[in-house]
């Protein structure tokens, strides 16, 4: 196999399998392990693909938002049992902001009725949280966005920095080792670093999905995500990887 055959090669296994593994790759372009991370390098550079922790991932030329019919039917059940984990740390009387995520929207169907301030992005949050008499619930106003029923822009980006918070619950799109945390839409990404910067804490409520995907923007890096909860299938190696960085990684039980 031609070098220039190889790169073609490596570029359609990612984009196929969305990612894979220098080991994996080595094998199957039967050069070695050095070999291969060279070209991953070269590609990336390139920009036709992305380098992981240990491998590569496809680029996600992805921009525009899923529609929130569509994330919400997805991975149902790791977003209810994180959120289930995640309100177990919401405290009488905490100020708490929650971004517009179909796994924040569970959190805040779960949140007991408790003397509470939520600000929020989201209209499904808003909706959810009405009747809850002594739950306070800020909105940010701003640019509505119907696929994600969120308010976005310069007005919601300017009331959050108004607010100082106990704790924010962010989710996003991807989750990368070396990359941090991104979203496919740059306004999304704009009001979610808002509101990690507003805040004492920072707990991300990521499924196993997420990780090893690099979306369109970036939300922020390692150093300010302090807590993550996750699900069972998350591999390990990722999870001891971020521990060692100092986060707070809680993993559901089976």
């Amino acid at each position: 196999m031609l070098v220039a055959e190889r790169y073609q090669y490596i570029v359609r296994i990612v984009n196929e399998k969305g990612s894979i593994r220098v080991a994996e790759l080595s094998q199957l372009c039967r050069v070695t392990e050095e070999t291969i991370r060279r070209d991953l390098d070269r590609l990336e550079n390139e920009g036709r693909l992305l380098r992981s922790y240990g491998g590569a991932i496809r680029i996600q030329p992805q921009t525009l938002e899923t529609p929130y019919l569509l994330r919400e039917s997805a991975h149902v059940a790791e977003k209810q049992n994180i959120s289930m984990e995640a309100v177990k740390l919401v405290e009488p009387n905490d100020r708490i902001v929650i971004d517009a995520s179909t796994t924040t929207w569970h959190l805040a169907e779960l949140l007991p009725d408790i003397p509470l301030t939520v600000l929020t992005n989201s209209l499904n949050v808003v909706y959810v949280l009405r009747e809850k008499k002594n739950v306070v619930v800020i909105s940010t106003g701003g640019t509505l966005v119907p696929n994600s029923l969120s308010f976005v822009g310069p007005l919601a980006e300017q009331s959050l920095e108004e607010y100082h918070v106990d704790k924010a619950f962010i989710s996003c799109k991807g989750v990368h080792m070396e990359r941090g945390i991104s979203e496919s839409n740059e306004l999304q990404a704009r009001v979610k670093r808002k509101m990690v910067g507003m805040a004492d804490q920072v707990f991300l409520l990521a499924d196993y999905s997420k990780f090893n995907m690099q979306a369109f923007t970036t939300i922020t890096g390692w150093d300010r995500i302090d807590h993550l909860i996750t699900d069972t299938q998350t591999p390990a190696e990722y999870v001891q990887q971020l521990r060692r960085r100092s986060i707070d990684v809680i993993q559901l039980l089976n």
